[in-house]
């Protein structure tokens, strides 16, 4: 269901006090529960169950990941395989195939594609007959819409050092109209620390060949908290990046996790920004990307206000899945290759992570499935909750106790209870039945979400990221 309240207040007020207060770890709540709530005792029984107890006529929402990367970026923290073994492409996609062939089956062609998005990995790791042997197996099992009906949002990630500037037609004519390119910092240094080189000028290329062939909304991906950053270098960055106008920006947050992520054992530690300059690099950005016309959208999104990202946030469509901030509620998310994540119903789903497990269990004709999760009524409930404060910045109590036929504050007296100190804090205000997140709250959004969070006390808290 979708909660819709009036535009948000997008500004943001710093108070550096407060966020080194608040600033603990927790859920991005991509979904709710969190992935970690996924059991690997979950099997495909569960998971038909689930799908049939959504919308089987509704809207779907596709993601297809491709896990393959010519070269290794020592920050990343992503599901990949690095080969530049291009033969290993063409096996996978077969195997897609059969994951498709086992869906289409399941859900049938009824159900309309009005969202999509190539994730990696690198996706441009295909060459030009293998993205069009792709598009043309999603059109065999699924219904997509036509490259003329203007209400698709058909997204591709791109590594413009992998991407022939020949191939952005083709990208066009296959249905896509949104862009995402991974950029981080383009400050040389900071880029030979992590084994990124992308020039502006390359960058630069690239968006000007997919404005002129359509693409209506560009997205750069930029990282904060680099080896070698500091405010005034990092500041030289936004201008360029400014200067390009991508109609939405993400700014994530490196998280340093060398005992996780091997690769990132290549950065030295010493060559990182402290904490206190991390947070003044993105103080400086929010103010920056503010002063010349981004909304913040939450988390670590921004966008133009004649952006479909800001247009659905002011409407109360805004929604939140996997691949982060969506313009389109209401869709459940089919995710296709090893460890992507679905969204059927009352059900998520997580693929396996390793290739050979994903490829031998589609060989038996089994689900490539590794873990999941069946949500229940509670579930159902906190998640409208969460998800609404989380795109919206407010929540309607009243709204959710007749939707779902509670008392409100009775049901969540605890939450409500423990809403006391931020507001006192200032990071939360009351005006009748309505949760609003004030601008000195809405870098805090987080920490909000998570008093409503029942899974969060029964996980410790350093598997997750810092909130900022």
């Amino acid at each position: 269901m979708t909660l819709a309240p009036t535009a948000p207040a997008s500004t943001v007020q710093w108070d550096s006090e407060l966020i080194r207060r608040y600033n603990q770890n927790g859920p991005r709540y991509t979904s709710y529960p969190s992935a970690l709530q996924f059991s690997d005792e979950f099997d495909k029984a569960a998971y038909i169950q689930g799908w049939r107890g959504g919308d089987a006529h509704g809207p779907l929402s596709l993601y297809v990941h491709i896990p393959f990367c010519a070269r290794l970026c020592y920050y990343c923290a992503c599901n990949k395989v690095i080969t530049k073994d291009r033969r290993r492409s063409h096996t996978y996609l077969q195997y897609l195939r059969k994951e498709m062939s086992k869906y289409a089956k399941l859900i049938g062609k009824q159900r309309t594609v009005t969202q999509m998005h190539w994730g990696g990995g690198t996706p441009t790791f295909l060459n030009d007959a293998e993205m069009s042997q792709l598009v043309q197996m999603l059109r065999e099992h699924f219904q997509l819409l036509p490259t003329s009906d203007d209400s698709r949002e058909y997204a591709i990630e791109i590594d413009p050092r992998s991407l022939e500037l020949d191939s952005v037609p083709l990208l066009a004519e296959l249905g896509f109209n949104r862009m995402s390119i991974g950029v981080q910092d383009f400050d040389p240094q900071v880029q030979r620390a992590v084994n990124r080189i992308q020039s502006f000028e390359l960058t630069m290329s690239v968006m000007e060949v997919a404005r002129a062939h359509g693409f209506g909304s560009i997205n750069l991906d930029l990282i904060y908290g680099l080896p070698h950053q500091t405010v005034t270098r990092f500041q030289e960055t936004l201008a360029k990046v400014i200067s390009l106008k991508p109609e939405r920006l993400s700014l994530f947050n490196y998280a340093h996790l060398p005992h996780v992520f091997k690769p990132q054992r290549s950065i030295a530690p010493e060559t990182l920004p402290t904490p206190e300059e991390k947070l003044a690099i993105l103080h400086g950005a929010i103010d920056t990307l503010q002063a010349v016309g981004y909304r913040y959208i939450g988390m670590d999104h921004f966008a133009l206000g004649t952006d479909s990202l800001a247009i659905a946030q002011d409407e109360g469509k805004l929604h939140r899945n996997f691949q982060g901030y969506s313009t389109q509620s209401g869709c459940d998310l089919l995710g296709l290759g090893v460890s992507a994540i679905s969204n059927l119903g009352t059900s998520y789903a997580q693929n396996l992570k390793e290739l050979d497990d994903y490829y031998a269990a589609l060989d038996q004709d089994q689900w490539p499935i590794w873990r999941g999760y069946r949500s229940n009524a509670d579930d159902n409930l906190r998640r409208d909750v969460i998800m609404g404060l989380i795109c919206h910045g407010r929540l309607d109590c009243a709204a959710v106790a007749k939707a779902y036929s509670i008392d409100f504050y009775d049901y969540f007296a605890p939450e409500v209870h423990a809403l006391g100190p931020m507001q006192k804090d200032g990071l939360i205000e009351w005006q009748g039945d309505v949760l609003s997140i004030t601008p000195r709250g809405r870098l805090l959004l987080r920490n909000v979400c998570t008093l409503f969070d029942r899974y969060l006390p029964l996980i410790p808290r350093e598997r997750y990221s810092k909130m900022i």
